[in-house]
């Protein structure tokens, strides 16, 4: 059996995590599907799905500070260069990241661990719509 859902959120860049774990967990549950897996997708190229604890300093600080030393917004891209944009590192920061994770559902709910959650991080240099894709497959 299969399911498949979509969902948006608005975000506003800049390196900003966004916990979805209650929304794909709720389409999990609604999907009837007991033992399986779960993808959750974001569409585009500037914006990552992972899992991490959902906490403040985490979320506001530190992945932003980690990103920033590896991918420096300021450092020179060829992308920019190319397209005449501003957002060649929030390219190569998602790149590196993933637009997906696959999760394990048993007994019709993701067994996550107490601190971790599903995040969105939009790398990008401006605010935008995500539109984020469930796809379960199981029985």
């Amino acid at each position: 059996m299969t399911s498949s859902s979509r969902f948006q959120v608005s975000t506003r860049g800049d390196t900003q995590v966004l916990d979805i774990t209650r929304t794909v967990s709720d389409i999990v549950a609604k999907s009837g599907i007991r033992d399986g897996i779960a993808v959750v997708f974001v569409v585009g190229s500037t914006a990552a799905i992972t899992t991490t604890e959902a906490e403040p300093g985490l979320m506001n600080r530190d992945l932003k500070a980690f990103y920033d030393r590896i991918a420096p917004d300021d450092a020179e891209y060829a992308h920019e260069s190319t397209w005449n944009d501003d957002n060649g590192h929030a390219h190569v920061r998602a790149s590196s990241l993933g637009p997906s994770v696959a999760l394990p559902i048993v007994a019709g709910r993701l067994p996550l661990g107490t601190w971790q959650q599903i995040v969105l991080i939009d790398f990008d240099t401006r605010p935008r719509q995500r539109e984020l894709v469930v796809q379960i497959v199981g029985e």
